[in-house]
């Protein structure tokens, strides 16, 4: 069966267990799944860790990553979501594309006999979600009965995070201004996914009060640079600096998906601190990306396994 991966949901938390085992062992691990193959990473939105990560990742599997720019497609434009995807789909061992909107890689899907990933999309970005879990276990070992904390816009960024936080039985709290918050479906939805919990609030500093991990991302993504001057206003409240990381427990790390923007959602103080683990979580991007690709291309589940979780000193499974 064709495993697509489009959001973290399509994952059990075993499954979850396995890409992050298989996204900490040695390269040579894992065999060359895509040796002689190639992947289509396909960009409506430009990149440069999501780029980066996946060439990377492909390459250490085996494979030729091909780039290519959303005009260069043209989808519902030159040609149809599924027109292109049924040719590449000929071409490839697997199809990656980050979007604007979340039902061009659910129509790729619904046509392709190669898997699918979703490298972002306006509803999710379940390739980030991949790296913070990898991040953070290993900071923690495990998610099980943690604190993570979500400050800012409730975005694709953040409602993948709180997914896979709760499938692993973390505790998460979403600090949002109102009008930028989690629905009360989407919160009921993500509350069923697991063991952990989720709950919102409006105040920032109740929200990462005794938490583990606190994230943010940027108050304005791309594609909503008309609301910036009103969404500065708003979430004025909202940065992570030094007064609010306090807030959280001893030892307590900080992560931010990048770009970032300091003196906004984050004070320097605070991305360049000791607290700060933003760069190692960006260079998990390449080592999720390696070991969801392993993962929905059959690869032993048990290659490298270990009786240790992945460390944080551990980034380089090739050594």
């Amino acid at each position: 069966m064709t495993r697509h991966f489009l959001e973290i949901t399509d994952l059990t938390a075993g499954e979850i267990d396995d890409v992050l085992r298989l996204s900490a062992a040695p390269i040579p691990s894992l065999g060359h799944p895509l040796r002689g193959l190639g992947a289509a990473l396909i960009f409506e939105k430009p990149s440069n860790r999501t780029r980066q990560s996946m060439e990377m990742a492909v390459v250490q599997l085996g494979g030729h990553p091909v780039y290519t720019r959303g005009e260069e497609v043209g989808f519902d434009t030159r040609e149809t979501v599924e027109d292109v995807t049924r040719i590449m789909a000929g071409y490839h061992a697997v199809l990656a594309a980050r979007v604007f909107d979340h039902a061009v890689v659910a129509r790729m899907a619904a046509v392709s006999d190669v898997p699918v990933v979703n490298m972002l999309s306006d509803h999710s970005h379940p390739l980030q979600a991949l790296a913070d879990t990898l991040t953070m276990v290993g900071e923690f070992g495990s998610l099980r009965d943690r604190t993570v904390a979500y400050v800012g816009d409730f975005n694709n960024v953040a409602r993948s995070l709180a997914e896979v936080c709760v499938m692993l039985g973390a505790h998460v709290r979403i600090g949002c201004p109102p009008g930028y918050d989690a629905s009360d479906d989407d919160l009921a939805r993500i509350d069923s996914l697991g063991s952990g919990t989720v709950v919102q609030y409006s105040d920032p500093i109740v929200a990462v009060a005794g938490a583990d991990a606190v994230h943010t991302d940027t108050w304005t993504s791309m594609g909503q640079e008309m609301e910036k001057s009103e969404r500065m206003e708003v979430f004025g409240h909202y940065q992570v600096n030094a007064g609010l990381l306090g807030a959280a427990a001893r030892g307590a790390i900080f992560m931010h998906c990048l770009p970032a923007y300091r003196g906004l959602e984050v004070s320097a103080e605070v991305i360049d601190g000791p607290q700060s683990r933003v760069f190692t979580q960006g260079h998990n991007r390449m080592h999720a990306a390696r070991g969801l690709l392993a993962f929905i291309l059959g690869a032993d589940t048990a290659a490298g396994s270990t009786t240790d979780a992945p460390s944080a000193e551990r980034t380089d499974p090739a050594r």
